[in-house]
């Protein structure tokens, strides 16, 4: 493998494993947002 190849090879993985982190801890970061309870709206209501 030629020298161009090699730095093209390492600068592409470098690419994408940087664009993955970024999407990753954004991700993680993100506020937890409250989510509907779905049983609660099928229960019947006592009286």
């Amino acid at each position: 493998m030629n020298t161009s190849a090699l730095i093209f090879m390492v600068l592409a993985q470098v690419t994408i494993t940087a664009i993955m982190l970024t999407f990753l801890i954004r991700a993680m970061r993100a506020k937890k947002r409250p989510e509907p309870d779905s049983y609660s709206d099928n229960d019947e209501e006592e009286e």
